[in-house]
């Protein structure tokens, strides 16, 4: 067993893995692509081949060599849960300890410096999710493209889409989200546009970097544009007030931070601000560490080492 610690966060957008030791100091780091799911055969695949490609980067980066590795102990938190994660993590991964959990964790670690509070995440997906200071865990959202995700990335960006697609059929008003989305996606009408989202080179992850073009025609003052996103941020401030009242009921002070591509939005930040502090008992603010540092925290503190690692995120290209 070496004194390594791991650290993962492995989501819809992308993997980060990071390597500690156990004075606290950040030895590696990597990145690779996305690897939320793996029900399918060929997801399964590029899972195992993204985690490994990550792994083995930043395990190269720190002198070591992952197959012959044995962290004191891992923590690696997953997009979509752990559950048809585990097994596979256990073939790629060797710890004396070893956590397999979900993104909303880590997040929250991260965010909080492992205290208590409630993570609001939006990305390609979306998630709320908190924790209080009994212990006890609450989260809403998190249910996927098809009957969850509000207010993520993919979201904003069906949501443009459908806008896009009742101006082209007479029944929408006029957006200048028509021409700037036409633009970005090399397409020359909003049908053909539908139909290139549809295709593998488009996977949801790809098409939720859209939502940054939607954010910039809402900023030049486009009214369908600044609704999609005020509709995203309320759908968020939602999901957040849901995990707070389960946690903590209607009079008790919380902390809540947010994290993901889709705060970068000014119209969307400033909103779910407003919405979340109007009732004068949640404090909202950003993160204090990534989800990948979280995720280290997580695998120091399994072994009762209170430590916070130091902003190795901004390392990174």
């Amino acid at each position: 067993m070496s004194d390594f610690f791991l650290g993962v966060d492995g989501g819809q957008s992308g993997t980060v893995a990071v390597i500690g030791d156990a004075a606290g100091r950040i030895v590696s780091w990597a990145t690779a692509g996305p690897c939320n799911h793996v029900a399918a055969t060929e997801a399964r695949a590029k899972f195992l081949r993204v985690m490994s490609e990550c792994l083995t980067t930043a395990a190269r980066r720190a002198g070591l060599d992952l197959e012959n590795t044995r962290f004191r102990a891992a923590c690696l938190g997953m997009s979509g849960g752990p559950e048809d994660k585990s097994a596979l993590l256990h073939e790629i991964v060797h710890a004396e300890r070893m956590i397999v959990t979900h993104d909303g964790r880590i997040a929250l670690a991260g965010a909080m410096n492992g205290g208590p509070g409630v993570i609001a995440i939006a990305g390609t997906g979306s998630i709320a999710y908190g924790e209080n200071e009994r212990g006890e865990s609450a989260r809403a959202g998190g249910w996927g493209y098809v009957f969850g995700d509000e207010g993520s990335g993919f979201d904003i960006v069906r949501h443009a889409l459908r806008a896009i697609l009742r101006e082209h059929e007479g029944w929408g008003p006029r957006t200048a989200l028509t021409p700037a989305l036409l633009e970005s996606t090399e397409t020359a009408n909003a049908n053909e546009m539908l139909h290139l989202l549809y295709k593998p080179e488009w996977p949801r992850s790809r098409a939720a970097t859209l939502a940054q073009v939607v954010s910039r025609i809402a900023e030049e003052g486009d009214p369908v544009a600044i609704h999609i996103l005020q509709s995203a941020a309320q759908n968020l401030a939602m999901l957040s007030a849901s995990v707070r009242r389960q946690l903590w009921g209607e009079d008790v002070p919380s902390n809540l931070a947010w994290i993901g591509g889709v705060f970068n939005s000014p119209v969307v930040l400033e909103r779910f601000k407003m919405l979340v502090e109007m009732e004068g008992k949640t404090t909202a603010a950003a993160p204090l560490h990534s989800p990948a540092a979280g995720a280290l925290m997580l695998a120091w503190r399994s072994v009762e080492l209170l430590l916070v690692p130091e902003p190795f995120e901004l390392q990174i290209k």
